[in-house]
């Protein structure tokens, strides 16, 4: 006789990522995510209590993605300060995959407060590294914590922005504003 293949508990929190990117938690389902993986829904119940579990391991693997992964090869491909902010930026706040989970985690998170304090934490655990790479351009820590806080919102925020640059791209702008933020202190040259 076979041995019988369990869907992976990784198989399961991805599918519930995927749902709540789509359509928030409402979207993260027992029932859809194994119709979408193919299963039943009984192997559900060999990795997860019940659906609040899911949706904990959830925050849990978002938060390890978004913040530690991230980190962690940011520094691994290394380079200087500017360099560092411009890659963390990008894998976060431009990735098909990170992205949209993020902007899903934190529209659930107005209308929950355990998953607000989650978000608060991560939140603060990005300002902590931004504030450590501003620091190295900046030597004024008061300046090294707006450039930080402006440039967590340009990410976040340009998100939900509608509005046109006339004759420039959206990236043309979102370009030449991280230049802006980027550069020396005052004083100092690029």
């Amino acid at each position: 006789m076979p041995a019988v293949t369990r869907t992976p508990r990784s198989s399961w929190i991805e599918q519930g990522l995927l749902a709540l990117a789509a359509g928030g938690p409402d979207a993260v389902r027992i029932e859809s995510l194994a119709r979408a993986l193919g299963v039943t829904k009984g192997g559900f119940y060999g990795h997860f209590a019940n659906r609040d579990a899911l949706l904990e391991a959830m925050l849990d693997t978002w938060e390890r993605e978004s913040v530690d992964q991230v980190r962690d090869r940011v520094e691994r491909e290394g380079g200087d300060a500017r360099t560092k902010i411009r890659h963390a930026g990008r894998l976060t706040f431009s990735s098909d995959r990170l992205l949209p989970i993020d902007l899903a985690v934190r529209d659930w998170a107005r209308r929950d407060e355990s998953v607000a304090e989650r978000l608060r934490r991560v939140d603060n655990r990005r300002m902590d590294y931004a504030r450590e790479l501003f620091g190295t351009i900046c030597a004024d820590p008061d300046e090294a914590e707006a450039r930080s806080l402006l440039a967590f919102c340009l990410a976040i925020g340009n998100h939900f922005l509608a509005y046109h640059h006339g004759s420039r791209t959206r990236t043309e702008v979102l370009s030449h504003a991280s230049d802006l933020l980027l550069k020396g202190s005052q004083g100092e040259g690029p």
